[in-house]
């Protein structure tokens, strides 16, 4: 075995064997912010392509139609992450404010059971890049972000470890993805 194969392995099994540093960063009583952090054995760009490409690696228990191919996300200012319903209809589950290819993806809104009350959201997903011990390989680092907020009869306290719960297999399946073409 190389040197140059050790260290790009050894990169390799890093990358997967970091846990995602995800939390609850703070619940009050008018909204939440959850934060995820995972690192990715490919660069920016490509982290960022793999993102928009959501039917890919978004878990089909979180859809309305149980089928992550009717998923789309429209990464442009204005564009769309929906969900088309097979006999037409559909659902709008967050709207595109910022798209910068390879370093952030910026959306508004609520989703699931948050867009059945007066909530607004904000989710940030930023890709960092990140310059493993092999200088010619670029890794990145994504960071999460959903911050809620707005009237919730009930408050949040049960919902923020919800939404938490479901962002963090959805980034997990996301990072598996990147890492080894696989979800799980």
């Amino acid at each position: 075995m190389t040197p140059r194969f050790r260290i790009l392995t050894a990169s390799a099994l890093l990358c997967l064997a970091t846990p995602a540093l995800a939390e609850v960063i703070n619940i009050s009583s008018n909204g939440f912010q959850i934060r995820h952090e995972v690192l990715l054995n490919i660069p920016p760009e490509e982290a960022y392509e793999l993102l928009v490409n959501v039917s890919n690696w978004w878990s089909p228990s979180h859809t309305y139609t149980h089928n992550t191919k009717n998923l789309s996300i429209d990464a442009r200012p204005g564009g769309c992450f929906c969900e088309k319903y097979p006999n037409g209809g559909g659902v709008q589950h967050l709207s595109v404010v910022h798209a910068a290819p390879g370093k952030a993806l910026r959306m508004s809104g609520a989703l699931g059971p948050l867009q059945a009350h007066g909530l607004a959201g904000s989710m940030s997903w930023d890709f960092i890049p990140q310059k493993p011990a092999e200088k010619s390989q670029t890794l990145s680092k994504l960071v999460l972000t959903y911050s809620v907020g707005g009237y919730m009869l009930g408050g949040f306290e049960k919902i923020a470890p919800m939404a938490d719960n479901m962002l963090g297999e959805q980034i997990t399946r996301y990072k598996n993805f990147a890492n080894t073409g696989k979800v799980d």
